[in-house]
């Protein structure tokens, strides 16, 4: 079924447009993820750079509403049935990528409670890692989804599920840490952002290996299972 979808991104069919303002989300929000990121790591925190991530955000909001507009005019055209299952896909998954701007958005925002960079030390070198683990993983799932790797995909799954434990983990060390309240506040935030952003990278991801009625769903015993169907 993602092959047929993914047939809708390639040539040139009456859901191409939809298809391709659904490339558009994964292409802006994963610009907003690394930008929100140099900007709660103490990197450019301007308005000017803080504003870009919002009007990008209001631009992958309208797309999704695009979207949902395109899907039900094209639904309700006679003989359109046999694209339902594509069409559900790509309503699903456009509101996985509008909730990874509105996280990568939130990210932007911890510089309200503590500006300047982050403090030194192990925790924070983790959480460094788990970022950019996590936008190595968006960076490589816009490739994924259009080749339909499913070795690839099952990798990043696998690296992703890694990273959301590996913040889970995290949190109990910040608590511990003995970080001042707003250094407290902005650690666990990012570590609990990154582990959304992380989670909605991997419901796009599981598009690849599962079928329409679990995708969000990866259970590894699922995926293996899945891994090499249609």
């Amino acid at each position: 079924m993602l092959r047929a979808l993914l047939g809708i991104l390639r040539v040139d069919d009456p859901l191409q447009t939809i298809g391709e303002r659904f490339e558009r989300m994964l292409a802006l929000t994963h610009e907003m993820t690394l930008a929100a990121g140099e900007v709660a790591f103490g990197g450019d925190a301007s308005p000017l750079r803080r504003t870009h991530i919002y009007e990008r955000d209001v631009e992958v909001n309208q797309l999704e509403r695009a979207i949902r507009k395109g899907v039900v005019a094209h639904l309700s055209i006679p003989g359109s049935r046999v694209d339902v299952p594509q069409c559900l896909l790509l309503m699903s998954l456009a509101k996985d990528v509008e909730r990874l701007g509105d996280y990568a958005k939130n990210l932007s925002e911890l510089v309200e409670i503590q500006a300047g960079p982050m403090p030194e030390g192990e925790i924070v070198g983790e959480l460094e890692e788990i970022r950019r683990g996590v936008e190595a993983a968006f960076l490589a799932a816009s490739d994924i989804f259009r080749s339909s790797d499913r070795e690839q995909a099952l990798t990043m799954i696998r690296h992703g599920r890694d990273i959301a434990h590996r913040c889970d983990a995290l949190i109990p060390k910040i608590g511990r840490a003995g970080y001042p309240g707003e250094t407290t506040t902005v650690l666990v935030l990012a570590t609990r952002f990154y582990k959304r952003i992380g989670g909605h990278v991997l419901n796009v991801l599981s598009s690849v290996v599962m079928p329409l009625h679990k995708v969000d769903y990866y259970d590894e015993d699922e995926v293996q299972a899945h891994g090499v169907a249609d």
